[in-house]
């Protein structure tokens, strides 16, 4: 299994937007997700700054996020999510959320 987090920020004007798609997610979308061997999958947000992590159970996590990527509705669903968020300062040209690097775990 391997853990994975990113950051990204959520604009403020679109946090009521973001927060009511979160709330009620799509089927479909969560579907794309278990397929790609992704579990365990939280957003959590503090000061304008979204955090996600999530566990993959999977062999090829590439693979099976460019597999997400071509999902009509994930893509869909991104078409509604992605203009709520603002890549970080940091983030490398076209990304969105920024992978974050893990320094500690305890099981």
């Amino acid at each position: 299994m391997e853990r994975h987090a990113a950051l990204v920020r959520l604009r403020p004007e679109k946090e009521a937007e973001y927060r009511a798609l979160h709330a009620a997610a799509w089927p479909g979308v969560l579907a794309a997700l278990k397929r790609a061997h992704i579990g365990n999958y939280s957003i959590f947000l503090r000061d304008g700054l979204l955090f996600s992590y999530l566990e993959y159970t999977g062999d090829d996590y590439a693979a099976d996020t460019a597999a997400i990527a071509t999902d009509p509705t994930s893509q869909h669903w991104w078409a509604l999510t992605d203009p709520c968020q603002q890549p970080l300062d940091t983030a490398v040209d076209g990304q969105l959320w920024a992978s974050a690097e893990e320094i500690f775990h305890l099981d």
